[in-house]
C-alpha cells in the first residue's frame, strides 16, 4: 500500500480509518461509534455561548478534514503542544513506534482555530471525533481562543492529551523523541513528514515556533545519519 500525506474524509466517513490501525496494531482498542457519539455529547452539553470553533495545532492545521466557514490564527494559554502521543499505527508500526503531537498542561500555543457553521455542527464534529478519538487518547475541552494581539475571540474544542491513556509519552527525553520523529513510517507516511508538514502549515499562516522549527532541523540531521 502506498504512503499518503494524512487521513482522508472519504476514510472517516467509510470507517476504513479504523480498519487500517486495527489491521497495522490489532492490539489497540478503538472506540466505538457509541463511544463517540457520547463524548460529543458530553462536550455539546457544556458548550459555552457562541460560535464553534475548533484549535487546530497539529495536521489538523495542514489536512483538517472537516468543513468549515473561517479560519484564523489563534492562541490559547495554559497548553503547549508536545510530541507526547505514541502510535504504532499510522505514523509509526508496533515494532517501531512513532509520535504526533498532542496538547499538554503548561505554556501557551500558536495555532489555527476553524470555525463550523450551525448548520455543519452535526456532521462535521462527527467527522472530527472519528479523526481525533479513534483510541479516545485525547480529552475534548473548551478553551478560550485569543487572537495575535491577546484578543479573546471565542471558544475553541481543543483535543488535550489524556494522561491516562496507555499511549501517553509525555517524559521522553529529546534525544529519544528525535530519534523515534526520525525513524517512525507507517500507512499514512512518516512522523518526520508529520512534523514537517506542521511546521511548515505554521509558517504558512505566519506562525513562527522556535521549538518545532529546531525540532525539525535536529530531526533532518538524525534522518541524514541513519
Amino acid at each position: 500500500m502506498d504512503k499518503q500525506v494524512g487521513v482522508t474524509r472519504q476514510q472517516l466517513e467509510a470507517g476504513t480509518w479504523g480498519d487500517h490501525i486495527a489491521r497495522d496494531a490489532p492490539a489497540v482498542v478503538l472506540w466505538t461509534d457509541e463511544q463517540r457519539a457520547e463524548s460529543i455529547q458530553a462536550t455539546l452539553e457544556v458548550r459555552p455561548p457562541g460560535d464553534v470553533w475548533v484549535f487546530a495545532y497539529g495536521s489538523l492545521i495542514w489536512n483538517p478534514t472537516f468543513k468549515f466557514e473561517e479560519s484564523r490564527v489563534a492562541v490559547i494559554n495554559d497548553w503547549h503542544r508536545s510530541f507526547c502521543l505514541s502510535v504504532s499505527a499510522g505514523r509509526g508500526t508496533v515494532e517501531t513506534p512513532g509520535l504526533v503531537l498532542g496538547l499538554d498542561q503548561g505554556g501557551t500555543c500558536a495555532g489555527v482555530a476553524f470555525r463550523i457553521a450551525e448548520p455543519d455542527l452535526e456532521s462535521e464534529l462527527a467527522v472530527l471525533w472519528k479523526r481525533e478519538m479513534i483510541t479516545g487518547a485525547y480529552a475534548p475541552r473548551w478553551l478560550d481562543v485569543f487572537d495575535a494581539d491577546g484578543d479573546r475571540f471565542g471558544n475553541a474544542i481543543a483535543f488535550t492529551i489524556d494522561h491516562n491513556s496507555p499511549n501517553y509519552a509525555g517524559n521522553l527525553e529529546r534525544e529519544v523523541i528525535i530519534s523515534r520523529l526520525a525513524s517512525a513510517s507507517g500507512f499514512l507516511g512518516t512522523s518526520a513528514d508529520y512534523l514537517f508538514q506542521t511546521a511548515e502549515g505554521l509558517r504558512s499562516r505566519g506562525v513562527l515556533d522556535d521549538e518545532l522549527d529546531a525540532l525539525a532541523i535536529a530531526v533532518t540531521k538524525s534522518m541524514e545519519s541513519l
